[in-house]
């Protein structure tokens, strides 16, 4: 059995209703695990058994349930498919803005007569004419998609928007006939005006796009490819794994490979949010869409289409925006009953109102404008649109929601911890003393080259800076034999010439192998050496022989970043493998309260669980390599990654840029996006609380109803777009 996750287009969708019936439809498919469908960027997030249906028969549910499939050309690249889409959603709006006005143009009459009665008979079938063409031309997507629906058993805003203007239409026609007053203008005037909704709710809900669709832009579109010594531009779709392109000053890179040939800088900024462009040589990655600066570079691709970086980051940010927050599931259940609800209650209006006043057409009129203004729309946008906005927003600035829900485990956190090493510091420790034990006679060159020896079989951080020290001083290294490490303590070896045991690590390592720990405690306990991991060295046995301090860089923005984090009122912690001493001095320096320290890597998500026991909400901020264990058990796991690990991580939110600043950044925006969508449920809410009863007890005629309930939709939308225009 395979898992696999496919995001489709679907077109035909005109509310909430619509996205929720393709997703039960879909969940109720043998084969398909999980499917969120999201309205307003009219996409579904599918997760699927391959062993059990296809694509195809993955698609064939939707289109069994009434609505389409927006195929990709499969002869365009893959930038100019997902651009394509966008460009789709400006014609649609564009298209929804002919309708509309075609649809104005005729109901225009029919609204002056309404102020300026005219008594003759020719304008009543010149009215009839116009209601006609606007109902059943302008207004047949209504009716077509209403139809579709009751075929299935459903219903949606198009059976509200059908029913109340065909009951108003045809009404209009009989009165017509038998000399009543007929509403031939409320039939037209309710399409007219939910047209010039959607098409200002297809203007905004693409504006909500607009951070995407210009990440998207950033892929280049041509390559130019060497075959058989000649250069060859093609569709960045036709270059193919293993094929040598060139890429000439002031040139994009057109996808990600290794560098075979040439010299230049290379402006990372859009992946990595380094201003500074990186140097890159025979043997260096490069990665699609960055910018080449001076230099020609010959590049064999070793990723196309989907396994590019940036097309991992597009697929992360479309998965965010596919799948639900947990409040969205209030909204979803009402709005799976809403509809069915009003129809109910529009009957019970015509039926009240008809008993009560004995007014057929005014208990008529009423019971429409009941159907077109309990449209649940607003309710379905609340949610995704600020998903939209904020996953975009997000991305933009090298920020990737993995899904909907970190919006919303981000309004309860009350602790951040950090990781120490690579996270609050550069991860680049550096040799900053040698300590010889006196009582010893090994000079300071006889430690290093001992703790060199041993330590350049090891990958740690540590030992990588005491073996890359040994060399830059010139120091011949030996081979040790029988390399052992220990995870969280340090590492080993056997050393041939003198029969016996070499070691490198922390106290933890002296005592588990039974050394006398006193002078090494000493230099623990000293303040002489300042900020630094002691690393003792032994050797042959005759115990500790010296120290060297190792230290890593304090990232230049860390102590700003905790300073802010406290302005929030969230505690923070630093969670470290140093010993008590060295971790308080760090912590010290940066200005936190709460150290964990001499943590080993097996035990940190252990630590994140103590502190959920005590009632805290942890963001826990770590590397995302070594940390997936405490990034997934924290309320809210935030990884500082290089971007060529997105599909990788464990956290709900990776930070492609290599700046803490974005944890910050990340907290108030997943914070803000939260509040957004709360005010926007609220609104929608408060608008059908508000507006039915209204449309009950007759004060609403079914033209404002249509203007408002448009309005309503309009208005969660703009209000979703706030979020990215905040600028912090």
């Amino acid at each position: 059995m395979a898992n696999k996750k496919l995001i489709l287009k679907i077109t035909g969708m005109t509310c909430t209703a619509c996205a929720l019936n393709n997703e039960r439809a879909l969940t109720k498919a043998a084969g398909i695990l999980n499917a969120n469908v999201n309205f307003a960027s009219k996409k579904a997030l599918v997760e699927y058994d391959d062993s059990i249906l296809t694509e195809e028969q993955v698609k064939k549910v939707i289109v069994d349930n009434g609505y389409n499939i927006e195929e990709p050309d499969t002869h365009a690249d893959e930038e100019h498919m997902h651009n394509g889409a966008h460009e789709h959603g400006a014609e649609d709006a564009q298209k929804d803005w002919k309708v509309f006005l075609g649809s104005a143009i005729l109901s225009l009459p029919l609204l002056l007569e309404m102020f300026v009665h005219v008594e003759n008979p020719i304008v009543g079938w010149i009215n009839l004419v116009l209601a006609t063409v606007v109902v059943f031309y302008f207004g047949w997507r209504f009716h077509r998609m209403a139809w579709k629906q009751a075929k299935h058993f459903q219903a949606n805003m198009d059976t509200l928007v059908s029913m109340g203007t065909l009951v108003a239409y045809f009404y209009s026609l009989w009165a017509m006939i038998v000399g009543r007053m007929e509403y031939f203008e409320s039939a037209a005037l309710i399409v007219t005006l939910i047209l010039l909704g959607k098409y200002f709710e297809a203007k905004s809900t693409g504006q909500a796009g607009e951070a995407m669709r210009k990440l998207m832009e950033l892929g280049a579109k041509k390559a130019r490819v060497i075959i058989g010594g000649q250069e060859r531009e093609i569709d960045i779709s036709a270059v193919k794994s293993g094929d040598v392109i060139l890429v000439k000053p002031s040139e994009k890179i057109p996808l990600d490979g290794v560098v075979v040939e040439g010299q230049s800088n290379v402006d990372e900024s859009m992946l990595t949010g380094e201003s500074m462009p990186i140097e890159k040589k025979t043997g260096a990655k490069v990665f699609g869409a960055t910018l080449n600066e001076d230099g020609i570079l010959k590049i064999k691709v070793t990723e196309v289409g989907e396994g590019t970086v940036l097309a991992q980051i597009i697929r992360t940010v479309e998965e965010a925006q596919g799948s639900k927050a947990p409040i969205q599931k209030l909204a979803d259940k009402i709005s799976g009953i809403f509809v069915p609800a009003v129809i109910g209650i529009a009957l019970l209006t015509f039926l009240g109102w008809y008993l009560a006043a004995d007014n057929f057409s005014a208990a008529l009129i009423d019971a429409v404008a009941v159907l077109v203004i309990a449209c649940p729309c607003a309710m379905g946008l609340a949610t995704p649109t600020a998903i939209m906005v904020g996953t975009g927003k997000g991305a933009k600035n090298g920020i990737l929601f993995k899904n909907g829900e970190s919006f919303e485990r981000a309004k309860k956190i009350s602790m951040v911890v950090f990781d120490k090493t690579g996270t609050l510091t550069k991860g680049m420790p550096e040799v900053q003393k040698i300590i010889a034990n006196p009582e010893f006679t090994f000079p300071e060159e006889k430690v290093l080259k001992i703790a060199g020896s041993v330590a350049k079989n090891s990958e740690h951080p540590l030992s990588k800076a005491v073996a890359k020290y040994a060399v830059e001083k010139g120091i011949e290294l030996k081979n040790f034999v029988n390399f052992k490490e220990e995870k969280g303590k340090g590492i080993m070896a056997r050393c041939e010439e003198h029969n016996g045991d070499v070691m490198l690590g922390n106290i933890k390592l002296l005592e588990g192998n039974n050394l006398d720990i006193k002078w090494a405690k000493e230099i623990l306990d000293s303040d002489e050496y300042g900020v630094g991991t002691k690393l003792f060295v032994v050797h042959h046995g005759q115990g500790v022989i010296g120290t060297i301090i190792v230290a890593d860089e304090i990232r230049t923005e860390s102590k700003k970043v905790i300073s802010e984090l406290k302005k929030l009122n969230l505690k923070v912690v630093m969670l470290s493998g140093d010993n008590q001493k060295t971790a308080e001095a760090v912590a010290k320096e940066l200005g936190i309260d709460t150290v964990l320290a001499e943590v080993l890597p097996n035990e940190k998500s252990a630590e994140i669980k103590k502190l959920q026991a005590q009632g805290e909400k942890v963001v826990f901020v770590g590397d995302g390599i070594n940390d997936a264990p405490s990034l997934a058990q924290a309320d809210l796991g935030i990884a500082m990654s290089s971007a060529t690990d997105i599909a990788k991580e464990a956290g709900q939110i990776i930070l492609t840029q290599n700046n803490l600043e974005k944890v910050v950044e990340a907290i108030k925006l997943s914070k803000r996006t939260f509040s957004v969508i709360k005010q926007n449920l609220f609104w929608a809410f408060f608008y059908n609380i508000v507006a039915i009863p209204l449309a009950i007890s007759g004060i609403l005629s079914p033209a404002i109803a249509a203007a408002a309930m448009s309005f309503s939709s309009v208005s969660v939308v703009v209000n979703s777009l706030r979020i990215y225009r905040h600028r912090r």
